[in-house]
């Protein structure tokens, strides 16, 4: 997975998801795959932005679903077959971090000396409920749920906390919508390694030293993003549908006051994101 993938995941979850609620509702087989553009910050904490290209995808197989949420793949090992449209969900989690990875992605002269970060591996669990038919119609769904991971190839060496709550809906046959919340919380290791300042890297990039990044956890930033849908086969259950989404991240506490985020960056964060689906 390439850095342009990586920031298009976090920017599209929607690619997949609406579309493919009517179809899970009649609790069957579905893939929806997913390629869209977006304007997205070039790194966490950035200003400036950048335009990427990639994939996004979701399905349900024998009723245990998978899909993607930002840089993570999520499978649900619980099978969904209740008739009364509750879904319990719990499973592994897995995903790719490369916020920084690469000089070629950050805009920001300062930050670009600081240094690349390495590749971090995040793996763990989400556990969730879902429920179909709960405020518009027998086909909108919300759902919550909680993933915790931990970098296993010694990146940045911590765990993160996200959780998370969404909701779909169909306007017609032809159209749907969505909105998501969600927060990140990260142990102090995360911190220090993305966000902290050391006096080489003060002298290299003229940022003042930080170590506040590091002192302790916290919640480091919260998401909102609002998503819309066309169905270009007449029906969002099966066929072409075109996607678009604006987000919002705010970050927050020692993470928007490091020099990365509150004198390179901005604490405010926006996305704006356009693509096309198809559903199998």
């Amino acid at each position: 997975m390439n850095q342009l993938t990586r920031i298009l995941l976090l920017t599209l979850p929607f690619m997949a998801a609406a579309p493919a609620l009517a179809q899970e509702a009649e609790d069957h087989s579905s893939l929806t795959i997913g390629v869209g553009v977006a304007s997205v910050p070039s790194y966490e904490g950035s200003d400036d932005s950048r335009l990427i290209v990639g994939p996004q995808l979701r399905g349900k197989v024998k009723d245990h679903a998978f899909f993607t949420r930002g840089p993570m793949l999520f499978f649900d090992a619980i099978p969904n077959r209740d008739d009364s449209g509750i879904d319990f969900q719990a499973g592994p989690v897995v995903g790719v971090r490369l916020d920084r990875t690469s000089r070629k992605q950050i805009k920001d002269s300062a930050v670009e000396a600081l240094g690349k970060r390495d590749t971090a591996i995040e793996v763990g669990g989400y556990v969730g409920i879902g429920k179909t038919g709960i405020i518009t119609s027998a086909y909108d769904n919300l759902s919550a749920r909680v993933a915790v991971t931990k970098d296993v190839a010694g990146a940045h060496e911590s765990y993160i906390v996200t959780p998370a709550i969404e909701y779909f809906t169909p306007l017609s046959i032809r159209s749907f919508a969505g909105i998501g919340l969600s927060a990140d919380y990260v142990g102090k290791k995360f911190g220090r390694y993305y966000f902290d300042v050391d006096p080489a890297g003060a002298l290299a990039s003229g940022l003042p030293v930080y170590t506040r990044g590091g002192s302790g956890s916290g919640f480091r930033r919260v998401n909102a993003n609002l998503t819309g849908g066309y169905s270009l086969s007449g029906d969002i259950r099966k066929g072409w549908v075109i996607v678009g989404a604006v987000g919002y991240s705010r970050m927050l506490g020692r993470y928007a006051d490091s020099p990365v985020v509150a004198i390179a960056g901005s604490k405010n964060q926006f996305l704006a994101a356009l693509g096309v689906g198809y559903t199998f």
